[in-house]
């Protein structure tokens, strides 16, 4: 199931609390390290505004009767990264999925259930690929985590009675290429 995309309006759209947190993003993608490191860091500095109630605007916590709601928080100009917040109303996820870049995820409102998945190539006498499930985790309100490719893969939704609310910052830029999928997985999985 893919999102439905909302990008920023026109005019004032974000929090001043937003404003900050993209400025520590700044600083810490503008050092140049490696996407794993990058990721930690990033994480460190998304922590502390998780679950602030003067982070996201009200149209920015709307999610959509249909499916997963991204909204675009911030692409940066030079296309560094890309800061957004995916609204999951109850039973709503993802296919399984990996990423065109590092990630950094934190749960802002709700629980976030994945499953995590090591895919098993094809072999020479005819066994079809696989992904095997690694992991299976609830992510309460407050957790983050990162990754960087490749070892990605993942599904994730929301599990919960009520909604949840996510915040992801990915070192790519979401505007211009829409999602962060880099690949939709079509082959058996683990339930």
């Amino acid at each position: 199931m893919q999102p439905s995309t909302e990008s920023p309006a026109t005019g004032p759209h974000t929090t001043d609390r937003l404003s900050a947190l993209v400025s520590e993003i700044r600083d810490v993608v503008g050092r140049g390290l490696p996407p794993d490191i990058t990721a930690y860091l990033v994480g460190e500095r998304l922590a502390p505004h998780l679950g602030a109630e003067d982070l996201l605007t009200p149209r920015q916590r709307e999610g959509d009767p249909d499916r997963y709601r991204q909204h675009l928080l911030h692409a940066e100009p030079d296309g560094s990264f890309s800061a957004v917040a995916l609204v999951w109303l109850p039973g709503q996820g993802t296919s399984v999925h990996d990423h065109v870049s590092w990630c950094v995820t934190g749960v802002h409102e709700g629980e976030e259930h994945e499953r995590r998945y090591r895919l098993v190539p094809a072999t020479a006498t005819g066994d079809r690929a696989r992904l095997v499930a690694t992991e299976e985790v609830v992510n309460p309100r407050g957790a983050v985590c990162g990754f960087a490719p490749p070892g990605d893969i993942h599904r994730v939704w929301n599990g919960c009675a009520g909604t949840a609310i996510s915040l992801h910052v990915y070192g790519a830029d979401v505007s211009r290429l829409g999602s962060s999928v880099r690949r939709v997985y079509d082959v058996p999985a683990d339930r």
